[in-house]
């Protein structure tokens, strides 16, 4: 006899998908939408439709193991939990006693997209005393660019957007990683209302908009900065706007004077008269709405880039009228859950060792001129197929004196560097609650089936571990099903109007919908838009260029429809479907290179040489090649991805990833 149960997907997807599992309370035998979901209504992406082959895949880890032979072989024997939690913490022990906790490096990100399983681990190793891990390798530029602009203000939720009567899409490849505003942008359509693309590669999204304006990579500052140029010298900013809410826009006039369309043709590539009809069409919209994407600011000027994005989305008004604004940031939802009583920072003891995530490389190479650590930690990550400068983490990987647990689901190319392997669970078989980082809604998802094999979540790996490290706190001796109850009986100020009813749905398990934000209420310390911000270095924003390289074309990464991040991977169908690994090139670059569609090639610059097969279109600007999704060795059959040709440099603001922001040249192969 089955029956169902509703989950959320866990993933890095900005709107934590509604999920009705049928399940006979040993396996989980099939999944679709939640139809009474508050956001997905039943839209569930492809990659989450057979979640049931993932969870009880042949190829799952599902018992501890130890290595055998060279590290990266992937060769283990397996071992009892006892016997892997007596070696980690025994090891832990030694290395706390000869280096202490500045020498163990915990290391995680977007396994787990979760409250209570992704953030566990800070508690204990804020016990230990260990290397605090700076996390910001997907979007920090982004935020911070758009918080230097408008504080904690809440952008558009995307249920807001069919009030918008002119889309500009930025940098977002929306069919990859926002299907559920695709609907949207298809109605808005239909009705009449214009939807203009704006990117470097355009392969998967042109198509669904009226026009694509293929752009330099990194440039993005430029062209914002001619479109408001454009929309001052045609008197279609709002005065009386930026009057009563604007700060600072007289010393932010006097940038955009030299500004033109003609100056930002030279930079962007795009031509000055569809700059200047692209602002003129913004400004007489009365509802203008921007989509911005991550894209545009993974690179040296990516901060700098998303003030002036998030100023041109001020400059008409559009703020405060229904559909009008900015989309793709905070959307000011506020806290739903005191998250510090799963991190628990009140744990820790004396100075930290901070390790900025992209920079992974040097903290286990020493090449920062530190001392390497002596310990890793991996859970919810898979750093050698995601992370920059690949080659730098194998050498790190691959030091005899360096001891590392890896915590996983699958044989990914981390963990074959594994000294000892953990099994994980997935989402159906651990408790968690989920803020959707995209939408205004909180949701609870109880445990659906018992962990497969040997497998152990997150929070109970760590509740291991901590009573063999000696941790007697009592934080450590709950259940995960006690830390949501405990989250759900102090709930934070997004939770303030959900009433008896919302708390209800999350006590049983369920999703809740919040009001969206005032978009006029500014959340600054002075409650104005600073268009100008005397707190930073650089207060009256400006262009500035990316970091670059010498090397003739800009690499960028682009999200696959196929896989996430490098999860997926153990499903064939989704990595047949995906294909081989490609290289997108500019016709004209391919010519000048000899290369023909197909071809096999090699990408290469000063840090790797690594292999692609040629696709030549002309989606994607002049200049660039773009490298669609993430892969793994095994289905590539080189060891080198394209994370081998990222620097470890970090962005304006914001320390994140600029994994855009690379330079390489191409050759064909034979």
């Amino acid at each position: 006899m089955s029956y169902t149960q509703k989950t959320i997907c866990p993933y890095d997807c900005p709107a934590a998908c509604g999920i009705v599992a049928e399940t006979d309370g040993k396996r989980i035998l099939g999944v679709k939408g939640d139809a009474g979901h508050p956001v997905t209504k039943g839209l569930l992406c492809r990659k989450m439709q057979e979640y049931e082959r993932s969870v009880h895949s042949p190829d799952r880890i599902l018992t501890p193991m130890k290595r055998q032979g060279q590290k990266g072989e992937g060769r283990f024997v397996p071992i009892t939990w006892e016997e892997a939690i007596e070696e980690i913490t025994g090891r832990w022990k030694e290395i706390l006693q000869n280096e202490g906790g500045r020498a163990i490096l915990p290391f995680y990100y977007s396994g787990v997209m979760s409250v209570i399983q992704r953030k566990c681990g800070n508690a204990f190793f804020n016990r230990m005393g260990a290397c605090t891990l700076i996390q910001t390798l997907c979007s920090s530029a982004k935020g911070a660019g758009y918080e230097a602009v408008l504080g904690k203000t809440g952008c558009l939720d995307p249920r807001e957007l069919p009030d918008s009567d002119f889309y500009i899409i930025w940098g977002s490849n929306v069919k990859a990683t926002r299907i559920h505003t695709m609907p949207v942008l298809a109605a808005a359509r239909k009705m009449g209302k214009r939807v203009v693309l704006i990117e470097a590669c355009a392969s998967d999204m042109s198509a669904y908009c009226d026009e694509t304006l293929l752009i330099r990579p990194g440039t993005d500052g430029a062209l914002a900065l001619a479109m408001m140029h454009v929309l001052e010298e045609k008197g279609l900013t709002d005065k009386d706007f930026l009057e009563e809410y604007g700060e600072g826009y007289g010393e932010f006039q006097a940038v955009l004077t030299g500004c033109t369309p003609e100056w930002a043709q030279e930079i962007t590539g795009i031509p000055a008269a569809a700059i200047t009809a692209l602002a003129e069409e913004y400004g007489r919209a009365k509802a203008p709405s921007i989509l911005l994407g991550s894209g545009p600011s993974r690179y040296g000027n990516g901060g700098m880039t998303v003030r002036l994005i998030t100023i041109l989305s001020t400059l008409t008004g559009a703020w405060g009228k229904p559909g009008g604004g900015l989309c793709g940031c905070n959307p000011g939802a506020g806290n739903f859950v005191e998250t510090e009583r799963v991190t628990r920072l009140d744990f820790r003891r004396g100075e930290e060792r901070k390790v900025n995530i992209n920079q992974l490389a040097s903290a286990l190479t020493g090449a920062n001129g530190e001392t390497p650590v002596k310990s890793l930690y991996v859970y919810g990550s898979n750093p050698v197929g995601s992370v920059c400068s690949q080659k730098g983490i194998i050498e790190g990987l691959k030091r005899e004196d360096l001891f590392t647990v890896v915590h996983e689901r699958f044989m990914t190319d981390t963990a074959r560097y594994a000294d000892i392997l953990l099994p994980a669970t997935f989402s159906v078989e651990q408790t968690d609650c989920y803020t959707a980082y995209g939408y205004c809604t909180f949701g609870t998802a109880k445990k659906i089936i018992e962990p497969a094999g040997q497998c152990k979540s997150n929070w109970d790996t760590f509740c291991l571990l901590a009573k063999a490290m000696g941790y007697e706190e009592d934080y450590f001796k709950h259940t995960e099903e006690e830390m949501l109850e405990e989250l759900l009986d102090h709930p934070g100020t997004g939770l303030d109007g959900a009433g008896e009813e919302g708390m209800r749905v999350l006590r049983e398990g369920g999703v809740i919908s919040t009001p969206f934000a005032d978009h006029r209420r500014f959340l600054t310390d002075t409650g104005r838009v600073k268009i100008t911000n005397h707190s930073l270095p650089e207060p009256v924003p400006h262009y500035t260029d990316c970091h670059g390289g010498e090397y003739p074309l800009k690499l960028i990464a682009v999200p696959s429809c196929y896989t996430l991040n490098s999860i997926f991977l153990e499903r064939e169908s989704l990595v047949e479907q995906k294909g081989e690994a490609e290289l997108l090139l500019h016709p004209a670059d391919a010519k000048a290179r000899g290369i023909e569609d197909g071809d096999p090639i090699k990408a290469f610059n000063d840090l790797a040489e690594v292999n692609f097969k040629a696709r030549v279109t002309g989606l994607v600007a002049e200049g660039a090649a773009a490298a669609p999704g993430i892969f793994c060795s095994d289905t590539t059959g080189t060891e080198l991805l394209v994370n081998a040709l990222h620097h470890e440099r970090l962005s304006d603001i914001g320390e994140a990833t600029t994994l855009n922001d690379n330079t390489i040249d191409v050759r064909k192969i034979g």
